[in-house]
């Protein structure tokens, strides 16, 4: 019962990560899309792709906390009392983010919506590194059984800070080649070259982060380093084709499939950090039975997660159905001479 809870936990990680972190990377492209006048068409897009969408994606990281806390309380204990920097921050993140989101939109002059603009794309940034240096303390079995670890070198070591940096460029890669698609749907050929060109790059940079980490994690993570060159070693291949193949797609300007592959991609890579953790809960030590709740409690969890699955997801998957022929009825923005 404890791995099946566990499972279901995962994946809602897995979602969040490919949903939710699509959307910090859109931020990360909003934060350096340029002025008002250069970046407004890359921003329109942005806008126009995130609004409908942003706070459904971020009901998985609900999901996900009340699965851990209920499913594995010990864990979330020993977490929430070592980690509650980066947690905290990240926390923040997401609420200055969708404040920063919402009053842009509804701003008319434009050093207000700069203002906004800036708290928005920075929270962007910020959130998905605390985040993977949150995994990165995890997978390294920085946080202490019985938690209240050191609460600065538990996320500021070399593993948490590869988790952070390679965070970004994932959530980067994602934004971009979704965008991409999006461009193609509004029959949009100069955002179209806009974002495929900087998928390719995310997804470079990505790829690069993720061969050096490898050296990085062979000194600072000894376990997890020989899990996933083992273990997980099959999920680290796949996610390398499916990386390969997005930026095969993204040369030959296709979109078909393009955002199935980025997202199976990153869902690839995070998966292999749950396998390389697998029994442990915290990298090295407190196994999935030894700090899973009574299994009276894991049966109401399974049973509340099915229900979910079966009211929620239809509702999803309508409403990014609804969003891509929205996206692809609207016209394109005639293009400035």
């Amino acid at each position: 019962m404890a791995d099946l809870v566990a499972v279901f936990l995962f994946v809602g990680v897995i979602a969040y990560c490919v949903l939710g972190g699509a959307d910090f990377g859109a931020g990360f492209w909003d934060l350096i899309a340029g002025g008002a006048g250069r970046g407004r068409e890359p921003r329109r897009l942005i806008d126009d792709s995130l609004g409908p969408v942003w706070e459904a994606n971020h009901t998985w990281l609900i999901y996900c906390l009340v699965m851990l806390w209920s499913g594995f309380p010990t864990a979330f204990a020993a977490m929430t009392s070592t980690l509650y920097l980066p947690l905290g921050i990240a926390a923040l993140g997401i609420v200055l983010r969708g404040a920063g989101f919402a009053f842009r939109k509804a701003s008319i002059r434009t050093p207000e919506q700069r203002v906004y603009g800036a708290v928005f794309a920075l929270s962007s940034v910020l959130t998905p590194y605390c985040f993977g240096s949150v995994a990165g303390a995890l997978a390294s079995g920085r946080v202490p059984t019985h938690g209240n670890g050191n609460a600065v070198t538990s996320w500021l070591n070399p593993t948490s800070a590869l988790g952070g940096v390679l965070a970004v460029p994932a959530c980067a890669y994602l934004a971009a080649a979704y965008l991409t698609v999006a461009a193609r749907q509004q029959a949009d050929p100069h955002l179209f070259r806009y974002f495929r060109d900087r998928a390719v790059a995310a997804g470079a940079v990505t790829g690069v982060v993720s061969i050096a980490g490898v050296f990085l994690l062979r000194a600072d993570a000894p376990r997890l380093f020989h899990q996933l060159s083992h273990r997980a070693l099959p999920l680290a291949l796949l996610a390398a084709l499916c990386g390969l193949l997005g930026l095969a797609l993204l040369r030959a300007e296709r979109t078909r499939g393009l955002r199935a592959t980025a997202a199976a991609a990153v869902a690839l890579i995070v998966s292999g950090w749950g396998v390389s953790q697998y029994p442990y809960m915290l990298g090295t030590h407190l196994s999935l039975q030894d700090a899973a709740s009574p299994d009276a409690t894991l049966w109401v969890l399974v049973g509340v997660a099915c229900a979910a699955g079966v009211v929620i997801l239809p509702s999803l998957v309508l409403l990014f159905r609804v969003m891509d022929r929205a996206e692809a009825a609207e016209p394109a923005a005639p293009e400035t001479p």
